[in-house]
């Protein structure tokens, strides 16, 4: 809307009131001096002509206007009232926009036709405050006299914001009530004020405006009714007055000097904010920006205030009970999409931050700390006496207490508030206060805290347990930050608490473990890791329930969900690590072991012993002394012999405890260090002692009662599956064991030594040759009902053969035929269990396999003794375990994306270990049976139908009865010449297999009767066509690889999709077949396959399937999925051409059929090869063209390499390749002529041309063509070419970010620009360069796009500037010069800006001499001036700080490294660190703050590596910018409680490496830089004091000062502590130590050793 203008004309106003006639001219009257004014119309308004309101010109009309004089005041005397003009001249219109929607009015129906301009003038005030002006005409008036340059009241922009103050309070103060609707136009009218950049120009000129109090007041009442309303709706205005008012400093006044008012509004904010995140509304910004400038005003307010106790009231009664609600809140909101994204990301957090330093600054002043210490020390533990008397006494915890109390929020949030509420008090109260001798105040300070928490009822006696699970996480959380906050900041200190304190605190902490142990919670992580924390503040707070933390924290603990379990174990380890340490590890299980004897709580008592349990047992057992551990373990043999084994027959229960016992003797066996030569004689014997009781006192009674006769329904209890699984578990144990001792320890005495072993039993290493005291018969019955159960037991068995099996392959001749009989004993075993298919995962312990995981331990222990078992199994058994590897192989992907997140072993895991693994091709006749049921999978895919034809190539390729693998046993056996025959018929057999399989391939081809597949056959050929790649390709015998191959190409060949398949699915299945059939002929044996198969055949069969195949896929083009597809056959083809002529496969007589077969090819084989080009789809088009393209690129490469004595080779090759070139040139004409009008080419004709323009020029004349290329090509040839790169040129800039189209296109142009003399008539380099430049400043066109494109574009310039004349390179350079002018970003052309800044990077990237490099080195001064002033300009505006000024880095960096040696003015060089100290490196985003310090690091880099001497005169400068990176690395390095992502303390991680190479390189290479070395050190300290790092930042940032200190001498030091102010020398002084004590006595160790 234009604004209204009134010229007033007169030289000075009236000064008394003046009736004007009615009657007067509708245009003009006559003023007191005779002079006319001229009356404003709609046109003079700026207002579009509108009719006249005619009630409210009846209302106006006779109106009597009052005095000039407003009511501001009144002009001087003479002073004119506004500008004068002529008569009858229409005032120049100038227009501002107001903000906020208006209605369009007519001039003429504001104002009579009879007022005269003067009237008008003092009119409008008086008409503002008259009762019988409506309010929408009032509103007129006021916006017209706020934006009307010509009405000039005195004073007129404090007169309207008094105007519309008045208004509101009145109508608030309800001396008048105004209608809803009248009251939202007023708050849009004071808000369009408050906002309209009039206000802000007045403000900035130095003009007072200012609103009343009763402003901020009446705001803060509308937000008080919209929070008792529960409706935001219609506060949106009121929330923007607010924003303007708090963000501009002369209206915020009437806030900031009003505190009070400020603490309202802020409690008034918290609370709507907290209203809204509470419903299930979507969060929008506009509150919480408001929130944060409130917050940010308030902190301002808050640290000027004087009186800490005045600011603890204020805090405590308005401001803790909503901040704390709102904090929580935000903590525990989930963020939706309909979330506003700035308040989920930054807002919040900022928020956040702000309500912690709020609390911080407000309850925890220093000055407070005695209120603290009197309130919370009784009278006795005062170290001094009270001041004042109780009434004046602040009582600051008790008052935070009440504020924590039932009325701080609605009872169903007021738990959960006050849990996060208490641990971050108490870390704020820590941060003030935690000094060593307030250690006392600051544990009464957790006491009270913690009596907030509903926990603390539960220490009361009688109290039950009345939480929620969800109440007691929540409790137990906060529980636990409290517990870390103590052990963190050292609260608790064992000696001083109990010499000093009469243990109150350990009495405290007691109390606690007993009311967790009382209550358990072993569902909960939390419960575990406060336990943990207890445990590491003072063991002996737990000791006294010892075995309550034993039993309910691990025995009976049902801890089964993954994320209780790791917490659990760290918890359990910690015990472990503690009592060993202690070495009171016997005293810790003596509690176990009495656990373990009291009745179980059920039958699923879960394992004793987890993975990571194990790890930690076994640590803590290398460090026990031998004695300790022989202590625990005869304690639970004693206790098994004396309790267990009596009453185990036919109890459940005692069998579990047996159970429980074997698996500690188990792991104690399997982990304690192993006896050695070096063992003291007396612990040899007394293991040797302890061995044999557990034989004869545990063992041999478990035999015993194992192998006594049962009925069948006996056999299948379960106190008996237990005892059997407890006695073979112990019985493995004890032979293994007993086996390695008697290995490494030639001291020891085996109890089997010591029984006589029966001749039998050692030749056929029965178990007596293990196990003494143990009958065949007894052992039969043993393993007949081990066996019954698919357990632990039937696994012990397996173990148990498989060690029998080590220690036969351990005697100089081993017993094969024992060897076969166990090793088809350990795969028999588990047979039936793998066939059923059911089975999960395993934790690897072996006490507790069950039913269900057993397939699983046995298929584990299977492939992981592959290399023992495989040479002593029959071929049949061989094939069971490839057919067993393929079927879960099969099923891997469904089962694994149910336990990828759990760390357990599972079939499928253990099925793609081998697979990956290298251990499977050495394994060959595995490696073969595998492909064969792989192959008979694929045949088993093919419809019903087609199956039982067996002269299909997949049938024939799987079937069994042809010797696949004698080619590997061949090689292992010995055999007369006799066998020899026989073998090489054989062999024979399998190869004459293939060659007909491969004829049977080709002559399907030709033929073309296909196999249909449908939708889920073509699925399940992707998934074993997955498993093929998994395979190690290159590791094939060479008829395996052939069989390989041959089973692809069918694939491709012999089958299709039905109709009604999905394209893309038969697309991926295509593709997949033919990148794994280039991965087949990349390979070693690829050779084999030329031997049933001609390259050419193979070459034809591809193309004719493809091109059939390309009938079905229509509209595909665009498809990601085709462009792959496309870029497989290109592939395949290529290297299959490669391999026919780099290994000379026939290489003409295939090449030559092949182009044969492709210049006569057709989309349709099977039609007459008259089809017209109409009939070709553009997908077989494209498929036809990649071939052309393909060939010809081969060939033309080929021909390159050729050396000049082989020309007749290349007369033949050219020969063959002409007519290939020819179909090539035809099918991109046909292409381009049908391609639509304004589309883009096709990707595929850019590649295609580009390979014609290659093969053209490898042609053995093209020395002669350059000059003149008509004369050796044929001139429509010269002329597609041109008319391409015109094409190019015109698409290039519109190609937006099309990477693959661009880098095509480039590479297009550098072959074409590559000679000048194929330029179009008057057409130059520069037009490229031009083209490029357009491109570059496209739209699309980001820093990531021409960072990948980077490599073409410096190639195309490498040979556009190569080529060029200098006249043409001068043309180029002003080019660049222009688009760096710094008017580009003043007109808003940021892109032209990046062009001509990465065009500057390209230009340094290409070897430039003679003139050109003259030239271009001449600008270079007014490159790097004009890249300053960009700078400038940039950084002025964030958002152009990642497109603008990180490439003007890179730039410049580029620029100072060419530039070594060239630039030898200083001042040139120093022009980069006017850029270095503008651009900034806060308040940027993660990924911009990479890029500018990255380039900010790089430019100082160039600077100290390529010009030392500038460096040296401009030290100040190179000193300012590093410091400043130092400062921010520091800044974004700190300690925080929310650490943000990975991904973004990564970068921060490589920023402070950055800055630690700096300060290597420094103190390296730069010898005069010394003198300096003591300012960098006082910088750097300076800046350490004021942040706390995070270790890995601090580490790298410690390690670059250290050197920077290896350079200060003794007199710098004395300097440093004599300069340093006193927080920043001790700071300085923990450095120096530290440097003293690791890096300096490591440096001279190093030189002490060097050379």
């Amino acid at each position: 809307m234009t604004l209204c203008q009134f010229h007033i004309v007169s030289p000075r106003p009236p000064r008394g009131p003046k009736s004007v006639p009615s009657s007067a001219s509708p245009m003009s009257s006559v003023g007191p001096a005779g002079h006319a004014f001229l009356q404003p119309t709609s046109h003079h308004l700026g207002f579009s002509p509108a009719t006249p309101d005619p009630s409210w010109a009846e209302r106006s009309r006779g109106t009597r206007h009052g005095s000039l004089v407003g009511p501001a005041g009144g002009h001087r005397a003479g002073s004119p009232a506004g500008p004068r003009a002529r008569p009858g001249a229409a005032p120049r219109a100038e227009g501002r926009s107001l903000k906020g929607r208006q209605r369009r009015v007519s001039a003429s129906s504001l104002f009579p036709r009879a007022a005269p301009m003067a009237a008008i003038y003092s009119g409008i005030y008086l008409k503002l405050k008259s009762a019988k002006t409506s309010w929408e005409d009032k509103l007129k008036l006021a916006r017209f006299a706020w934006i009307s340059h010509q009405c000039v009241l005195p004073n007129k922009e404090q007169v309207l914001l008094d105007w519309v103050s008045q208004a509101l309070v009145s109508n608030y103060n309800k001396k008048h009530e105004l209608e809803d609707e009248v009251v939202e136009k007023l708050w849009a009218y004071l808000d369009n004020v408050i906002h309209s950049k009039r206000l802000q120009d007045l403000l900035k000129s130095g003009k007072t405006v200012g609103l009343s109090f009763s402003i901020a007041e009446i705001i803060n009442k509308r937000l008080s009714e919209a929070y008792s309303e529960k409706t935001q709706q219609n506060i949106g205005t009121v929330l923007s007055c607010s924003n303007g008012i708090l963000s501009t400093p002369s209206l915020s006044i009437i806030y900031t000097a009003k505190c009070e008012l400020l603490v309202d509004l802020l409690s008034k904010l918290s609370k709507l904010a907290c209203q809204q995140l509470a419903s299930d509304d979507a969060v929008g910004s506009q509150l919480f920006s408001v929130l944060q400038l409130t917050f940010a005003q308030y902190l301002l307010i808050q640290r000027q205030q004087t009186n800490p106790n005045r600011v603890f009231g204020r805090v405590t009664s308005h401001l803790l009970q909503p901040c704390l609600l709102l904090r929580h809140l935000l903590t525990v909101r989930s963020w939706t999409q309909a979330d506003d994204n700035h308040v989920c990301q930054h807002l919040s957090r900022e928020i956040r931050s702000q309500i912690e330093t709020l609390l911080h600054a407000g309850l925890f002043q220093p000055e407070l700390f005695s209120s603290y210490k009197e309130e919370l020390l009784s009278e006795q533990e005062s170290q001094e006496k009270k001041k004042g008397s109780l009434k004046t006494l602040l009582l600051p915890v008790n008052t935070v207490q009440t504020k924590l109390g039932s009325d701080l929020c609605e009872p169903a949030l007021h738990g959960a508030v006050v849990a996060g509420s208490v641990s971050l008090l108490y870390k704020l109260f820590l941060d003030s206060y935690c000094k060593a001798e307030n250690h006392l105040v600051c544990f009464h300070m957790l006491s009270r805290l913690f009596g907030c928490l509903r926990l603390s009822d539960l220490q009361e006696a009688g109290r039950s347990d009345t939480l929620f699970p969800v109440d007691w996480s929540m409790e137990l959380l906060a529980l636990e930050q409290l517990l870390n906050l103590v052990l963190s900041n050292d609260i608790y200190n064992v000696a001083s608490d109990r010499i000093r304190h009469k243990e109150v605190q350990f009495g405290f902490y007691r109390k606690l473990a007993q009311m967790l142990l009382t209550h358990s919670q072993a569902s909960i992580p939390a419960w575990f890791r406060c336990l943990k924390l207890l445990m590491s503040l003072n063991h002996l707070i737990v000791e006294p329930d010892l075995d309550d933390l034993v039993s309910s924290a691990w025995i009976d603990a049902e801890a089964y969900d993954p994320r209780t379990k790791k917490p659990q174990e760290t918890l359990i380890s910690t015990i472990f690590q503690i009592y060993s340490k202690l070495r009171q590890f016997p005293r810790l299980f003596e509690e176990v072991l009495t656990v373990i004897c009291r009745p179980a709580v059920d039958e699923l008592r879960p394992s004793i012993f987890s993975a990571g349990l194990t790890a930690k047992l076994r640590e803590c057992l290398l460090e026990l002394p031998p004695n300790q551990i022989l202590d625990i373990l005869c304690l639970f043999v004693e206790k098994c012999q004396t309790l267990i084994i009596p009453a185990v027959e036919g109890s459940v229960d005692i069998a579990l405890k047996l159970m429980s016992v074997c698996s500690v003797l188990h792991a104690f066996l399997f982990n304690m260090r192993s006896l050695d030569d070096v063992t003291p004689s007396p612990v040899v014997l007394r293991t040797q002692r302890l061995m044999a009781n557990i034989q004869e006192g545990i063992i041999q009674p478990l035999m015993e009662l194992l192998q006594a006769p049962r009925r069948e329904e006996e056999k299948s209890e379960l106190w008996l599956r237990k005892a059997s699984d407890a006695a073979l578990l112990l019985v493995y144990t004890w032979v293994e064991v007993d086996a390695l001792f008697g290995v490494s320890c030639s001291k020891y005495m085996s109890p089997t030594a010591e029984t006589a072993v029966t001749e039998p039993a050692a030749r056929h290493w029965g178990i007596s040759a293990f196990l003494p005291g143990v009958e065949e018969q007894c052992w039969r019955r043993v393993m007949e009902l081990a066996s019954s159960f698919a357990s632990t037991s039937k696994y012990c068995l397996e173990l148990l053969t498989l060690q029998k099996m080590k220690m036969m392959l351990m005697q100089t001749k081993a017993d094969l035929q024992a060897l076969h009989h166990a090793a088809a004993f350990i795969l028999e075993s588990g047979r039936s269990t793998m066939s059923r298919g059911e089975s999960e995962p395993w934790d690897g312990d072996i006490s507790v396999i069950t039913e269900l995981s057993y397939p699983t331990a046995h298929w584990h222990l299977v492939i992981s003794n592959l290399t023992i078992l495989l040479p002593y199994l029959s071929l049949k058994d061989v094939e069971y375990i490839a057919n067993v590897l393929l079927q879960t192989l099969m099923t891997a992907e469904a089962q694994e994306a149910a336990t990828d997140q759990e760390p357990s072993i599972s079939i499928a895991k253990i099925s793609l270990g081998l697979i990956h693994s290298s251990l499977l091709p050495e394994m060959r006749v595995l490696h073969c049976a595998f492909l064969t049921h792989l192959i008979h999978q694929f045949a088993t895919v093919l419809p019903t139908s087609t199956r039982d034809s067996v002269d299909l190539p997949l049938q024939q390729l799987s079937v069994t009865s042809i010797p696949w693998h004698e080619e590997i046993l061949a090689s292992c056996k010995t055999v007369d010449a006799l066998e020899n025959k026989v073998q090489k018929d054989e062999l024979s057999l399998s190869w004459k297999t293939l060659e007909k399989v491969a004829q049977c391939i080709a002559l399907l081809a030709k033929n073309g009767c296909p196999i249909i597949l449908k939708e889920r056959q073509l699925q399940r050929c992707l998934g074993l066509l997955e498993i093929v790649s998994l395979l190690k390709l290159d590791s094939f015998l060479p008829s395996d690889c052939t069989r390989c191959f041959l089973v692809l190409l069918s694939l491709l060949v012999n089958t299709r999709a039905s109709v009604s398949c999905s394209k893309l699915l038969l697309l991926k299945v295509l593709s997949t077949c033919l990148h794994l059939l280039r991965c087949l002929q990349a390979g070693r044996n690829s050779n084999s396959v030329l031997k049933v198969l001609h390259a050419s055949d193979v070459l034809e069969a591809v193309m004719t399937s493809q091109l059939t195949a390309c009938k079905f896929f229509t509209d595909v083009l665009t498809v990601p999925v085709w462009a792959q597809y496309v870029q497989e056959v290109q592939e395949f083809l290529e290297n299959f051409l490669q391999m026919i002529i780099e290994r000379r496969q026939s290489v003409k007589l295939n090449l030559e059929k092949f182009m044969s077969f492709l210049v006569s090819c057709r989309p349709d084989t099977g039609a007459a090869k008259s089809i017209e080009w109409k009939n070709w789809n553009p997908e077989a088009e494209q498929l036809l063209l990649t071939a052309f393209t393909t060939l010809c690129h081969v060939v033309t490469l080929h021909l390159q390499q050729l050396p000049e004595k082989k020309l007749h080779s290349v007369d033949v090759l050219c020969a063959l390749l002409e007519p290939v070139v020819l179909q090539m040139v035809r099918t991109v004409e046909h292409g381009l002529q049908s391609n639509t009008p304004n589309q883009p080419l096709p990707v595929a004709f850019i590649a295609s041309v580009s390979t014609l323009l290659k093969a053209d020029l490898s042609h053995p004349v093209k020395k002669d063509w350059q000059k003149e290329p008509s004369g050796c090509w044929k001139q429509p040839r010269v002329k597609l070419y041109q008319e391409f790169y015109s094409q190019i040129l015109k698409e290039l800039p519109c190609a937006g970010s099309n990477l693959q189209f661009l880098q095509l296109a480039l590479q297009f142009l550098t072959v074409f620009c590559s000679v000048p003399a194929l330029y179009p008539e008057k057409e130059t380099a520069v037009m490229v360069v031009f083209a490029i430049k357009k491109l570059l400043s496209g739209p699309a066109i980001t820093i990531q796009v021409i960072r990948n494109m980077e490599m073409e574009l410096t190639e195309v310039l490498v040979q556009v500037l190569g080529n060029c004349s200098a006249e043409e390179f001068y043309a180029i350079m002003r080019l660049v010069l222009q688009g760096l002018e710094v008017r580009n970003i003043w007109q808003q052309k940021a892109k032209e800006v990046l062009s001509a800044v990465s065009l500057t990077k390209l230009l340094l990237s290409c070897p430039l001499s003679g003139d050109k490099g003259k030239a271009f080195w001449f600008a270079s001064p007014q490159i790097i001036t004009a890249l300053a002033l960009q700078t400038k300009e940039a950084c002025q505006d964030q958002a152009l700080i990642s497109i603008i000024v990180i490439p003007i880095l890179e730039t410049v960096s580029a620029l100072l490294r060419q530039g070594e040696g060239i630039l030898v003015n200083p001042h040139h060089v120093s022009l980069a660190f006017s850029i270095l100290l503008t651009v900034p490196l806060d308040h940027l985003k993660t990924e911009d703050y990479h890029g500018v310090f990255l380039g900010v690091h790089e430019v100082l880099f160039s600077i100290v590596q390529c010009h030392p001497k500038v460096l040296l005169k401009a030290a100040p400068s190179f000193l300012s910018s590093f410091h400043r990176l130092v400062v921010s690395v520091m800044h974004e390095g700190r300690q925080k409680g929310d650490r943000g992502n990975v991904d973004e303390f990564e970068m921060i991680l490589k920023c402070a490496h950055l800055v630690e190479r700096m300060y290597t390189y420094i103190a390296a290479e730069m010898e005069d830089f010394t003198v300096f070395s003591a300012f960098i050190v006082a910088h750097y300290v300076t800046e350490l004091q004021k942040v706390t790092l995070h270790p890995a930042v601090k580490t790298h940032l410690t390690e670059g000062i250290y050197h920077i200190l290896d350079l200060c001498i003794e007199r710098d030091i004395k300097f440093l502590n004599a300069s340093l102010p006193a927080g920043v020398r001790q700071v300085f002084k923990d450095l120096y130590d530290d440097y003293n004590r690791y890096h300096k006595a490591k440096k001279q160790g190093e030189e002490k050793y060097t050379a």
